[in-house]
């Protein structure tokens, strides 16, 4: 599993590399969107909402202002429903970009190494990917990793929903109800608490 972890590793630090760099050349539209779909409004603010949440597969968007900004633009109900489609549509995303790279992964890694991650994550990965959810960088790195694995598009599919649904949900909320951006922190905390709360649950019933 040695080199799992290093290629995990790696995939961590290219993320970290890629949010470092257009942070150090200040682009604004990927610092805070919000300003820009709070101008547009209707359709193009909901599709530049979900399409912002797809492609922070590979892109450092600040996924919870996009949320956010859904509830305040769009209300509870809908704002939930694009968040909602935005994250699992990422999740989506960085699970066919594993799938394509698997043979890839298959000559970097030694057979038994394959055997015993395909394994664990067989037992696990829909577990990690639903607490990974909330998490930047992990969220991604965990769902490329699964699509190279055996796992099933349909299992992957509700533990990404499953881990989406109650950030979609607190974010749309926490726009709608106080029209700005002052409780995010609070939520994201709130998010990752729930998210916990899954992973010690399931380590119960396991």
């Amino acid at each position: 599993m040695k080199r799992y972890w290093i290629l995990m590793g790696l995939m961590l630090a290219f993320f970290l590399a890629t949010f470092g760099i257009l942070t150090a050349f200040h682009v604004r539209f990927l610092e805070d969107p919000t300003a820009w779909m709070s101008g547009r409004g209707g359709w193009v603010a909901a599709v530049t909402g979900v399409g912002l949440l797809i492609a922070d597969v590979f892109l450092p968007v600040p996924s919870s202002l996009v949320m956010i900004a859904h509830g305040a633009l769009f209300g509870v109900t809908l704002g939930t429903v694009l968040s909602l489609v935005g994250s699992v549509g990422a999740t989506l995303f960085g699970f066919a970009v594993g799938r394509r790279g698997g043979p890839t992964l298959a000559r970097l890694v030694s057979a038994e190494e394959k055997v015993r991650a395909d394994a664990l994550l067989a037992k696990w990965g829909a577990l990690a990917i639903l607490i990974t959810r909330p998490i930047p960088l992990m969220a991604e790195t965990v769902s490329i990793l699964a699509g190279a694995s055996p796992m099933g598009w349909g299992k992957m599919t509700l533990a990404a929903f499953a881990g989406s649904a109650p950030m979609a949900l607190l974010y749309a909320l926490t726009g709608a109800t106080t029209k700005g951006f002052a409780n995010g922190f609070l939520m994201f905390g709130v998010v990752i608490l729930i998210a916990g709360i899954f992973w010690f649950l399931a380590k119960k019933a396991g």
